[in-house]
């Protein structure tokens, strides 16, 4: 455990901000998944509409730099070339 008070600070501060870190990967799964689902379900205007929110929230993420833009690009893409394929059928 840490000794010096600097150490305990960094420590409190670090478990901080690793409960935020998790708040927002699981946010993140949450999203993707309630999406893929009501693609499962053939519901294209409601995935549509909900698209945009899990935008919303891999931007956020992106800006506070809990996952790297380039991920955050990456995912938006891949959920949207979903949709399309979806929206073909």
């Amino acid at each position: 455990m840490a000794i010096k008070k600097s150490t305990k600070k960094a420590h409190r501060k670090s478990l901080k901000r690793r409960l935020h870190n998790l708040w927002y990967k699981n946010e993140i799964k949450k999203r993707v998944k309630e999406f893929r689902k009501l693609l499962e379900s053939k519901e294209i205007e409601k995935a549509k509409e909900y698209l945009s929110k899990v935008y919303q929230i891999l931007d956020k993420a992106a800006k506070e730099k809990v996952i790297k833009k380039g991920k955050a690009a990456r995912l938006k893409s891949k959920l949207s070339k979903l949709i399309f394929k979806q929206s073909l059928v």
